[in-house]
């Protein structure tokens, strides 16, 4: 199929089944994700909080505008756009942010190839499950890039190949099926659980689905998505890294960097762990996509050089500057709570203490509008916090490199 057709195709299924398939709501969303703030994603990025918080962010092929919503809700002093193929997403998206009230978002009907129509550069692009949709997803990354303001950031998340195997045989076999009819993709959805519903029990595909995504997929746009979707691209890593290479950019990192530790796979035996982690960075990647078959999709960003790097190892730096606990946790003030990624996460007292001396400071950024006075008295700094709390060094370096706490330079 031409990039045309194909786009095309790919807009018709989000017309027919407009995806994510959330429900509206009349109020700001609930829960937290750190990649969608602006401060923890810099902080990730950086190693320390931003200067200010008035950027310019575009959610590239947001659908029904569910990330959208949330960066709106999350940033208000950030300047949101929304682009999206489906003109049904579209709508639906622009619905959704109307009725929870976000007002610093604004959609448009464009395709990602086409995205130098809009004007200016975005210091922050979101862009999660989409390229892989692209019929050339290089081509889409690097019109995206074009836009990536110098020192900006963007996020991406395409499916890997490995963890897919099933999901790609059950896409081929239910095209097979429908022959004719495919691109019919409420046929599609039909024949795809007719064939779940008679394949025999202990069918590894029947398995796989009952284990891994039913839950899910008991929405119909959610099996589409999956299942009978017109265009797919699986990456493995050296496929992923070669997009990379590509692109322009520079790779900061995966911002699910737990999933990328060797230790969680060979931390049972420390001399074959040890010996792993001589191999270089990416040879290390390889060996985790390799043992653990589960990883479904990579998710990482990508920067557009000169930015910043803090790593805070100058003890006078990391001792002049100001922290604030991670705003994106759960179950706060407690020992026990869920952190940025939703892990459950259990606080020594030394670490619960850090947290409670931090919690009151909240660094306010340029461009931000003061919420109250205590913006401007002064905020307690990491020596500050040796003093009241007893702690070490390499203990708030541990609390930073765990996104327990943001860091920011003297104000």
């Amino acid at each position: 199929m031409k990039t045309q057709a194909v786009s095309d195709a790919v807009a018709r299924l989000y017309d027919t089944y407009p995806f994510p398939p959330e429900p509206f709501l009349d109020q700001a969303p609930p829960g937290y994700n750190w990649r969608w703030y602006w401060p923890t994603v810099h902080s990730f990025c950086t190693g320390a909080l931003p200067k200010g918080g008035a950027v310019r962010v575009l959610d590239a092929g947001c659908g029904t505008g569910v990330s959208t919503e949330y960066i709106s809700h999350l940033n208000p002093e950030a300047e949101v756009l929304g682009i999206d193929l489906s003109a049904k997403a579209i709508a639906t998206a622009t619905e959704r942010c109307r009725r929870s009230g976000a007002t610093n978002v604004g959609f448009r009907q464009l395709s990602i190839y086409d995205v130098d129509q809009v004007e200016g550069e975005f210091q922050w692009i979101n862009c999660v499950g989409v390229i892989h949709h692209m019929p050339d997803p290089l081509k889409g990354l690097q019109a995206l890039a074009t836009k990536l303001a110098p020192g900006g950031f963007i996020h991406l998340f395409v499916y890997a190949d490995i963890g897919r195997r099933e999901i790609s045989l059950i896409q081929r076999a239910i095209a097979l099926v429908q022959g004719s009819q495919r691109g019919d993709y409420r046929d599609g959805v039909q024949v795809g659980r007719q064939i779940f519903a008679t394949l025999p029990e202990g069918n590894r595909l029947k398995q796989r689905e009952r284990d891994r995504w039913a839950l899910e997929n008991h929405r119909d746009e959610c099996f589409a998505d999956m299942y009978v979707h017109p265009q797919e691209i699986d990456y493995t890593l050296d496929s992923l890294f070669d997009l990379v290479d590509a692109s322009g950019l520079e790779f900061v990192g995966f911002s699910n960097p737990q999933v990328w530790q060797l230790d969680r796979l060979l931390g049972a035996d420390p001399a074959l762990l040890e010996r792993a982690q001589q191999l270089s960075q990416l040879d290390q990647y390889r060996l985790v996509e390799l043992l653990d078959p589960e990883i479904t999709h990579f998710e990482w960003f990508l920067a557009r050089p000169p930015y910043p790097r803090v790593s805070w190892e100058n003890d006078s730096d990391l001792l002049a500057a100001i922290p604030t606990r991670n705003p994106c946790m759960s179950g706060w003030p407690s020992q026990n709570i869920f952190d940025h990624n939703y892990q459950i996460t259990a606080l020594d007292q030394t670490e619960f203490e850090v947290l409670k001396a931090c919690n009151g400071q909240r660094p306010t950024l340029e461009g931000e509008r003061d919420q109250d006075s205590a913006a401007d008295q002064p905020m307690a700094t990491v020596a500050d916090l040796l003093t009241q709390c007893g702690v070490s060094l390499e203990k708030v370096r541990q609390l930073h490199q765990r996104q327990l706490i943001l860091l920011q330079g003297p104000q």
